[in-house]
């Protein structure tokens, strides 16, 4: 077990040298109620630069889930990287536990550092916080791109088999191993070819129940930013026909690109494929969703 938490703190430093080599910095906002959000931001804010916004999933912190993609993003955007609610060293000591109050905090720690318009990259749980955020804050978010994350999926597609799993509590399980059989259990569902994670356990158990518990699609609100939908063809976490799903539920505003033998861990498995779509679909003013109307969505090697 200490061998583990040896190689995570050299992870961390590592990951840290790397961001700050990449021309970010370290910041805390205080966002008052006992909420303080850590935001890795520009050293240097370069007006004629776009803004990026990068939302991760359930780990670690930001840094283990970005890292690969730091300095190319860097290069073309003021890059801003959060540590969501319970990750990294971003805490609340307020009560609420959903992608809804994430995606709040997320826009008080923007505006704080005076943006006010940004696109944004949110993969698996970051895909909730993303789309929430572009819901609420439509004017703040200009293109989104959502990267296996299951925002279409109800409640009871766990019961309708949908899932591998029949229950939150079986999810758990392995979305937040505590044992070295979970943790493998864990890898063999998020990569396609085969850390224990102890902080803030309790709270991020709550943060997995949010998004589940009640969940239907006749809530999903409806966004109308440009959107890029980018899934694993072989997701297990969150299966592709929740990307079907949700390009459906966007119709023209959505585009959908399958990238091919790959899991729900693409920011490992392909992080080439990955940065190659994003970068395109942020960068080229001609790839927007309406003008190529894709409905079936491609797939890609």
């Amino acid at each position: 077990m200490a061998k583990c938490f040896s190689f995570a703190a050299t992870c961390d430093r590592w990951f840290r040298f790397s961001f700050s080599r990449a021309g970010l910095k370290p910041t805390t906002t205080d966002l008052g109620d006992g909420t303080v959000m850590h935001c890795w931001v520009p050293k240097a804010y370069e007006p004629n630069k776009p803004n990026l916004l990068l939302l991760h999933g359930l780990g670690a912190n930001a840094m283990w889930q970005w890292n690969e993609f730091i300095s190319p993003f860097v290069a073309r955007f003021n890059v801003y990287v959060p540590d969501l609610l319970f990750f990294g060293n971003s805490y609340t000591a307020r009560p609420e536990r959903t992608e809804l109050f994430q995606a709040q905090c997320v826009a008080g720690v923007l505006e704080a550092q005076g943006v006010w318009k940004t696109n944004v990259v949110g993969i698996s749980y970051g895909g909730f916080v993303a789309y929430s955020l572009a819901a609420q804050f439509p004017e703040m978010v200009e293109k989104l791109v959502l990267c296996c994350a299951g925002v279409c999926m109800e409640e009871k597609d766990m019961e309708d088999g949908m899932f591998p799993v029949k229950t939150v509590d079986e999810a758990l399980s392995f979305l937040l191993p505590q044992t070295p059989e979970k943790m493998k259990e864990m890898f063999k569902v998020a990569f396609h070819k085969p850390v224990m994670w102890k902080e803030h356990l309790q709270e991020r158990t709550g943060l997995v129940y949010a998004l589940y518990k009640d969940r239907k699609m006749s809530d999903l609100p409806t966004i109308t930013q440009p959107a890029l939908i980018i899934w694993g063809e072989y997701d297990k976490v969150f299966p592709l026909e929740l990307g079907h799903r949700l390009k459906r539920h966007l119709d023209e505003d959505g585009r959908l690109v399958v990238i091919k033998d790959c899991g729900h861990a693409i920011n490992k498995e392909k992080p080439k494929e990955m940065y190659k779509h994003i970068e395109a679909f942020l960068i080229d003013p001609l790839l927007t969703p309406k003008k190529e109307n894709q409905t079936s969505g491609e797939k890609v090697d």
